[in-house]
């Protein structure tokens, strides 16, 4: 893993498919503890985040496909499909090994460009 930079594409991936930190931290938590099953109380223990937090996290997950969903619809379970996401993911985690501050703050700029971009268009609806 080259540590001079983040690679383009995971950079690419982060911009396109991370929306959170949180979701960020979720993904990679579950990823360590790949055998375990999940649920909201469990990942909201775990990372301090209220339970509804943490199931809107899950459900989020679920729906880029990094997690599978048990039967019973309770429980999910680190599954990234396609096999192309699961490399990713570890090539993300990698990455993020050494550039924890620069992946955050990547992260965070593109929310507040959106912040910043949703601030504008009331603004101009005001000044209309």
């Amino acid at each position: 893993m080259n540590r001079e930079q983040i690679p383009d594409e995971v950079r690419r991936f982060i911009l396109a498919s991370v929306p959170s930190v949180p979701f960020l931290e979720a993904m990679l938590l579950l990823r360590r503890n790949a055998a375990q099953d999940w649920d909201s109380k469990l990942l909201a223990t775990r990372l301090y985040l209220s339970e509804r937090s943490a199931s809107e996290l899950l459900g989020a997950l679920h729906a880029a496909g990094v997690l599978a969903m048990a039967e019973d619809n309770a429980v999910f379970r680190y599954h990234p499909v396609p096999d192309s996401l699961r490399q990713m993911i570890d090539l993300l985690a990698d990455s993020y090994a050494y550039h924890l501050v620069e992946i955050s703050s990547l992260i965070h700029s593109k929310t507040g460009k959106r912040t910043h971009q949703f601030e504008d268009v009331f603004k101009r609806r005001k000044d209309s």
